[in-house]
């Protein structure tokens, strides 16, 4: 007899080992979640960019100092020139003062309150006057117009307080910008964000918990009470054993 022929579709034929694995479609892959930690590198990234962005987008800022110091007069004992000193550094930015030192500065009075500031010292009488702008010489003009100004407003009452006030070193404009550049912008910007993202990990809650084979395998297996407790003790063995005797005993004849 014939023997019969193979099917032709061989490719639609059944496996001995049984039927074909059916692969799973690229496109429907699990994505596995994001670690728990994610905030604290995103939030640094985000704070070195707005750094770096602030620094190469700022304007530079330039500043230059000018110092006075208050001179005692013969009747006057240097503590009270030291006390006046914190006086007129207090003064300084005054609308009276800022009006002397307006035309030399040239610039208005409302810009010129905020591009000058100053600074005394409790061990020194001396006054530190920094004008700020975006120009060196006018940076410089500031300092040198209120510095001025301070010392024509203090002097007038020098009679009556014992204490004058001297140009000690006038201001010259600056080569340097005082704005931080891009590079320090930028790693203020990392440590902030660093640190942002580390309080968002210590304030938010425990979080979900995971679940799945990984959450499995992490966790330690628990082990059943019945296990436990069907384990004997030292304590269990010795009552055990006097059971056992005491039964033996009663199954042994009386003689």
């Amino acid at each position: 007899m014939a023997e019969p022929h193979a099917p032709k579709n061989v490719k639609n034929a059944p496996r001995p080992d049984g039927p074909a694995e059916r692969r799973p479609h690229r496109g429907r892959r699990r994505l596995l979640p994001p670690p728990a930690w994610w905030p604290l590198p995103a939030a640094a990234l985000l704070g070195l960019a707005a750094g770096a962005a602030y620094g190469v987008l700022k304007a530079p800022e330039y500043a230059a100092t000018s110092y006075v110091v208050a001179v005692p007069d013969e009747k006057t004992e240097p503590a009270t020139a030291l006390g006046f000193a914190q006086a007129y550094g207090r003064i300084a930015t005054s609308s009276s003062t800022l009006a002397y030192a307006q035309p030399r500065a040239g610039v208005p009075a409302a810009t010129l309150r905020t591009r000058v500031r100053t600074e005394t010292s409790p061990d020194s009488p001396m006054i530190a006057v920094t004008g700020t702008s975006g120009s060196p010489a006018e940076a410089a003009d500031i300092a040198n117009a209120v510095a001025d100004a301070l010392t024509l407003s203090s002097n007038q009452a020098a009679k009556n307080t014992g204490v004058q006030l001297l140009l000690f070193n006038q201001a010259v404009a600056p080569t340097e910008a005082a704005s931080p550049s891009a590079p320090v912008s930028g790693a203020v910007g990392l440590c902030a964000g660093g640190l942002v993202g580390g309080l968002v990990l210590l304030a938010r809650p425990g979080g979900r918990r995971r679940t799945g084979p990984a959450a499995l395998a992490a966790e330690p297996a628990a082990v059943p009470l019945t296990a436990v407790t069907s384990v004997p003790g030292p304590a269990h063995a010795g009552a055990a054993d006097a059971a056992a005797a005491a039964a033996v005993k009663e199954k042994e004849p009386v003689r």
